[in-house]
């Protein structure tokens, strides 16, 4: 093997160690926005009939919410029940606090309940939305619905597709309050607040919405957080085009806002924008109306352990006798492709950018939109991303084909390079003057070769970002025991592979690190099998690294997502395939079996001395 090659493989493996140590040591940064001032209205935009609007001095304050108020548990309730949901409204504040996602389970086993998306305060890591409207001129607290408000049940049954519910309150003085709540058929919830004064004076209030989770626990099924150093969850917003993503440990960093009465950071929205919390494969998001000014908030209550996305809309002027009524909308559930897109097409500014593109967006965007056109067109993932390894070779074949007439010249170059060594001695930088004026002479690229690795490095990368995001790679099957490519091989050598009828090891065990599975197998057949097109170096200590080379990175990549092992033995069998076939173009036969054969002999001979 020429020098050239070894380093080309050096340098990929590498390059792979450090890309990877790095992504551990220095995840992306979060990126936030510096705290806005309160909103203070200046026009109506909010209103959509024709009652007054002036501002009032200040927006009103969001009630606290607390973990000691009684449980909606018991409440009477009006049940949620469309193709995709099923879930309930508790009349008690009428809050969205409990709702299940149908299309989910929690994991493969044909007994697993279903995702719970909302659950209710009083149970384990309660998750809810509520609404209501921070007093204004005219009104106190008491005078306006809130947490613990009893709501009635004006009209409608069970909350579906084409069949709203209205939820009714009086404050006994005159004004009452109205909430409609409608669904689409799939994670879209459109609230309408109202407000009727039948008062002799004008009243003011703020319409505000809060997402409030209790305590985020560590159990991914409910559905929790994993803490991975590649995925943000945690709040996540848009404000006037500007995505925001802070973690969970970095809300409860948040310093303490007077004007919020809790650590808070604030964000002052002109137009459009949302907020909310993102988990793996779901999120619960406040998308005010578009075109509306808002205030949004995230905080953390650091004594009742509660973190809240919060959106209050203009404080709105009702005079005697009118009605004014607001429009929002209230996303809770999977970050489905095409849902989210359809949701940004209709005008949720940027919805899309909720899923975590990472870095590498620019890429992992066109890779994950390709997949998904595949897999729409084969209808298996595993395959899908077999025909992207395809589709991305030859992409980037030119370049390959470069790189490997190089190689080929290179070697046709080998016994002048020789010749140059023993000419120069011990005399390195005449032997370099040599050699780079060899491949000045012979129109050479030392560096060509490296090209195609320095290439593959952000697409692996991309990959395994779309792979361990995207909900649509979560529970994808490809054949066999291979049942979810975001998870790691199955199989295992205790089961025969997965011919015997029981499971291996714990995934992320010691033992299914050892124990490892086919794939992994696969792969590091497929990487040695590359080194046997050129021979192994003279030197026995590179010799002795490169030989071991395939089979620690077989062990390491083991762990990974199976898709993500798939695309990279298609990676290298394809690869694989067209050095092999442009090397025998430029005259040069690799023997293959006979650097196979040679290097067994050398280790017999090493295991003699």
């Amino acid at each position: 093997m020429d020098d050239q090659n070894k380093n080309l493989i050096l340098a990929t493996a590498l390059s792979f160690l450090v890309i990877l140590v790095w992504f551990i040591l220095f995840p992306p940064p979060e990126q936030t926005e510096a705290p806005a001032t309160e909103i203070t209205a200046t026009d109506g935009t909010a209103v959509q009939t024709p009652a007054a609007t002036t501002p009032v001095s200040g927006s009103g304050e969001v009630p606290a919410l607390d973990t000691n108020a009684p449980t909606t548990a018991e409440a009477p309730r009006v049940a949620i029940d469309t193709p995709r949901l099923k879930g309930s409204v508790s009349l008690l504040g009428g809050r969205i606090d409990e709702l299940s996602l149908k299309d989910y389970r929690v994991s493969l086993d044909a007994d697993a309940e279903i995702v719970e998306m909302l659950t209710p305060a009083g149970s384990a890591s309660a998750y809810y939305a509520l609404y209501g409207w921070a007093p204004g001129t005219g009104l106190n607290a008491a005078d306006v619905p809130g947490p613990l408000t009893e709501w009635s049940l004006e009209s409608g049954e069970t909350l579906s597709v084409g069949n709203p519910v209205t939820l009714r309150w009086s404050n006994g003085g005159g004004v009452t309050f109205r909430r409609t709540l409608a669904v689409d058929e799939d994670y879209m919830f459109t609230v309408t607040q109202s407000v009727e004064n039948g008062s002799a004076a004008p009243i003011g209030a703020a319409p505000y919405g809060i997402l409030a989770r209790h305590g985020v626990g560590e159990d991914a099924d409910l559905p929790g957080l994993k803490n991975f150093f590649i995925l943000h969850e945690g709040v996540v917003a848009m404000n006037d085009g500007t995505l925001s993503e802070i973690d969970y440990k970095d809300v409860r960093k948040f310093d303490i806002d007077p004007n919020e009465g809790a650590q808070a950071e604030v964000f002052q929205n002109k137009s459009d924008g949302w907020i909310g919390f993102t988990d793996h494969y779901w999120m619960a998001t406040l998308i005010p109306g578009s075109g509306s000014a808002f205030k949004a908030a995230a905080k953390y209550d650091d004594r009742r352990k509660i973190y809240q996305a919060e959106t209050v809309l203009p404080t709105m002027t009702v005079a005697p006798g009118e009605t004014a009524q607001v429009t929002t909308r209230l996303f809770a559930g999977a970050k489905e492709w095409e849902t989210i897109r359809a949701y940004q097409k209709d005008g949720v500014q940027k919805f899309l950018d909720s899923i975590d593109w990472g870095w590498f967006f620019f890429l992992t965007k066109p890779i994950f939109w390709l997949l998904h056109q595949l897999n729409g067109l084969i209808g298996n993932m595993g395959w899908s991303i077999i025909g992207l390894t395809l589709i991305i070779k030859a992409i980037v074949f030119p370049l390959a084909l470069k790189s490997y007439v190089s190689m080929a010249k290179m070697k046709e170059l080998q016994p002048q390079m020789e010749a140059l060594k023993e000419a120069a001695g011990d005399d390195r930088q005449k032997m370099q003057q040599g050699m780079m004026e060899l491949y000045k002479k012979e129109k050479v690229n030392p560096a060509a070769g490296c090209l195609p690795i320095l290439l593959q490095i952000p697409i692996f990368f991309s990959l395994y970002k779309v792979i361990f995001v995207t909900i649509e790679l979560r529970q994808a099957p490809w054949f066999g025991p291979f049942r979810d490519l975001s998870m790691p091989d199955p199989t295992s050598i205790m089961n025969f592979f997965g011919l015997l009828p029981w499971s291996g090891p714990e995934v992320g065990s010691l033992a299914a690190t050892i124990l490892i599975g086919i794939l992994p197998l696969l792969l590091g057949i497929s990487m040695w099998l590359q080194q046997k097109l050129n021979p192994a170096p003279t030197d026995p200590t590179q010799a002795m690294i490169f030989a071991w080379m395939p089979w620690v990175f077989m062990f390491m990549l083991g762990s990974f997502a199976s898709g993500l092992v798939v695309y990279w033995i298609a990676n290298n069998t394809i690869t694989f395939t067209q050095q092999y076939i442009i090397m025998r173009s430029h005259g040069y036969k690799p023997d293959v079996f006979g650097n196979i054969r040679s290097g067994f002999s050398r280790g017999k001979k090493a295991d003699k001395k």
